[in-house]
């Protein structure tokens, strides 16, 4: 067995593992790096092949999940450099994958004025050649190596990946969470005692607090911040963290009988919440209950943000996307109200190096 890691080996983004067993060449993920704007960005596919036939020396691409640092660089992969073999995801990977893909270009293209990128068409093509991979089914890619997804946690439509070819077996994780949230369960295996496992340690080397803790001390900064007039900035991506947050807001604000605004600046979340409730089997059985009663993705004190709201007076909490403050809202939001030490910026998610976000997390002004 043979594993070259061609991104996220000793860092975090651009994940992309080749994995070689029984003779079958299978591509775990094929995301973007956040931190770069140039050919960094992307996998080194060259090492693959300097001649550009990626189809016959790669049976598969599976990609785990949704976010961009595991699926950026699949249209470049597949449109641009000529990839024109299988890729699998979870049904809901494909439904959501396209949404984050486009919006990205949009940024690259529209508010960068970058060339050479992946087009809208690119996207739509790259879709057309996704297999859907269904939790614990078996898929034979040909007559010898088989595939299972197995549930994950971390975002919906977020997968585990069994692989074996022949005697020769892998388990590749994605990123996974074995705790459950308020709207995802816990990740979840069988035994299946594979030859070799590759897994995310991007919290590895970190204890952290309990979760009820985590979450009452984020509780506790939002409120005594808006209570002295200031303003909140939480960045987070569209899908994902943000849900998670929301719903914790959401319910705070009904407990405490809040009148503070609070907003979500994504045209993208109505979409994302379309697709929780298209895949609400996928979300945890605390949310398929009281989905019968009431959609917990409709929110109650969570209004869609208006650039014009940024110079407004007064205390609010603005969910702002990209989580990671390399561009967008998140970054334009944060240029106006970093000068007032009344507000406040609360990281929810992990930075990679070279974001203005992982800078000011390491304490620069």
């Amino acid at each position: 067995m043979k594993v070259v890691p061609l991104g996220a080996g000793q860092d975090v983004g651009r994940s992309c593992v080749l994995v070689t067993l029984g003779g079958k060449t299978i591509m775990f993920d094929c995301g973007m790096h956040m931190g770069y704007n140039d050919e960094r960005r992307f996998p080194d596919f060259n090492y693959i092949t300097t001649e550009g036939d990626f189809t016959s020396r790669i049976d598969a691409v599976v990609i785990t999940h949704f976010h961009l640092d595991h699926c950026g660089a699949l249209p470049h992969f597949t449109e641009q450099r000529g990839y024109h073999g299988p890729i699998y995801m979870t049904p809901p990977t494909k439904a959501i994958c396209p949404i984050l893909l486009e919006d990205f270009r949009k940024v690259a293209i529209e508010r960068k004025g970058e060339t050479g990128f992946f087009t809208s068409q690119h996207i739509k093509d790259c879709m057309k050649k996704v297999v859907p991979l269904h939790l614990h089914e078996t898929v034979w890619v040909d007559d010898e190596l088989e595939l299972r997804a197995y549930y994950a946690g971390h975002v919906l439509g977020a997968a585990m990946v069994y692989a074996r070819c022949g005697n020769e077996s892998v388990v590749y994780t994605g990123d996974y969470n074995m705790t459950p949230d308020r709207h995802l369960g816990a990740a979840w295996i069988d035994k299946v005692r594979p030859d070799v496992l590759i897994t995310e340690t991007t919290y590895g080397t970190t204890i952290r607090d309990s979760k009820r803790s985590r979450e009452r001390d984020f509780l506790e900064k939002v409120h005594r911040c808006v209570l002295r007039g200031g303003k909140v900035l939480i960045p987070c991506f569209a899908l994902g963290r943000a849900q998670e947050l929301c719903i914790l807001i959401d319910s705070y604000w009904e407990r405490m009988g809040l009148t503070v605004p609070v907003y979500f600046s994504a045209g993208l979340t109505e979409k994302a919440n379309r697709y929780y409730k298209l895949f609400i089997n996928w979300t945890n059985q605390k949310v398929k209950e009281s989905f019968v009663n009431r959609n917990p993705f409709d929110f109650k004190y969570i209004k869609p943000w208006s650039r014009d709201y940024v110079d407004l007076p007064g205390p609010m909490v603005v969910f702002a996307t990209p989580g990671m403050l390399h561009i967008g809202m998140s970054l334009e939001v944060f240029r106006k109200w970093a000068p007032d030490e009344r507000n406040m910026l609360i990281m929810p998610g992990y930075c990679v190096a070279g974001t203005v976000g992982a800078k000011v997390l390491s304490g620069m002004k």
